[in-house]
């Protein structure tokens, strides 16, 4: 058999030369468009596209039932976002849009659209130093608290007089401000009503502690009567390194069993809260928070006791004082008195101070 052999036999096919120049040409192109959309990726994902006032960083914050929208809206308002179509298209990139989370977000000048999107994708928001002090009664508290968290001071109030909810916790309508320890605490801004009640309890079960409980049971009084004296302090007087010796005078009154005569009380038993200066027509006032003409303490707190007032109570002076009196340099500090003769003296000095200031009420 015979085998013929061609001529192209054994050899590779040359590509033209026109071919090759044009071949290496669009590899050439494929490369610089990616790196082209390379880099305007890099752009739109990690360029800076965050501005903040002063390159201070800034809080935002993302209500509970926000959508994207909402979110943009926030953004946009602010002026926050440079270039707000790399922002969006990254955005729901990331699925961002179905996954908004609410809450309060600390923002830094120059972060990058990724930055910024893990951050509120994530939800972890900044967390509030939420602080009360000074507080009269449970409305005022709903007031302070829903300045600082979301709950709104309606949801608040309504929880704190609701007689089921703050029955279960082993409060009433006039016990429960014992259940708040003045203080500050860490909170997450979404925080609600419930929320925030819920963490006040725990809140209340650390404060009495096993060695205040104790100190309670030593002088036999109840946590709750603790907290309705340590309140009647905290309206006599601002000026702590006073406190154990008024809580002494108070105690000596009730192992007595005189009446308090307490003008916090008689305040609060009118209601205005206004009054700097309580008159005998006032000691006629018909109120179980009258103590002037009912003997032992008031059925609850008149205000929310600070912790300084109730450990005052808890470590209270021993000593002889039955009386004081607010000084007549009225500096906010008090005069002590052993006797009623030695009271009246100081309480005639106070008053004729009151007068020549023109204070009538």
């Amino acid at each position: 058999m015979a085998f013929y052999h061609s001529k192209y036999s054994g050899r590779s096919r040359k590509v033209r030369p026109g071919l090759r120049k044009v071949i290496l040409t669009v590899l050439l192109l494929l490369i610089l468009a990616s790196l082209v959309i390379g880099y305007l990726l890099y752009q739109v994902v990690m360029k800076p596209n965050v501005w903040t006032p002063d390159q201070k960083e800034i809080v935002i914050y993302i209500p509970t039932g926000s959508d994207y929208g909402d979110v943009k809206r926030i953004l946009y308002e602010k002026g926050l976002i440079i270039h707000r179509n790399n922002f969006e298209w990254l955005a729901k990139e990331k699925k961002y849009p179905d996954l908004i989370k609410p809450g309060r977000y600390t923002i830094e000048h120059g972060w990058s659209n990724d930055r910024l999107i893990n951050l509120l994708r994530s939800g972890n928001q900044t967390p509030v130093n939420l602080t009360f002090n000074n507080v009269r009664d449970v409305y005022q508290l709903s007031h302070r608290v829903s300045q600082q968290i979301e709950a709104d001071s309606a949801s608040v109030a309504q929880l704190l007089t609701d007689s089921i909810y703050i029955g279960m916790m082993g409060f009433d309508r006039l016990t429960i401000p014992s259940l708040f320890i003045p203080n500050t605490y860490e909170f997450y801004w979404t925080t609600n009503a419930e929320g925030f009640v819920s963490r006040m309890l725990q809140e209340y079960r650390k404060f009495w502690n096993e060695e205040r409980k104790a100190k309670a049971a030593d002088i036999k009084m109840s946590e709750l009567e603790v907290s309705i004296l340590a309140s009647i302090i905290d309206k006599e007087t601002n000026k702590d390194n006073e406190k154990e010796r008024m809580a002494g005078v108070y105690m000596n009154r009730l192992k007595s069993g005189w009446r308090l005569q307490a003008d916090p009380t008689l305040v609060f038993a009118a209601g205005d809260f206004s009054l700097r200066r309580v008159l005998d027509v006032h000691k006629t006032i018909e109120s179980p928070y009258n103590t002037y003409k009912y003997p032992g303490l008031p059925p609850g707190p008149i205000c929310i006791p600070s912790i300084a007032s109730i450990d005052a109570v808890l470590n209270y002076e021993a000593h002889n004082y039955y009386f004081f009196c607010a000084k007549d340099d009225f500096s906010g500090y008090h005069v002590f008195a052993r006797t009623n003769l030695e009271h009246e003296l100081n309480a005639w000095k106070y008053r004729r101070a009151l007068d020549r200031m023109n204070i009538k009420k």
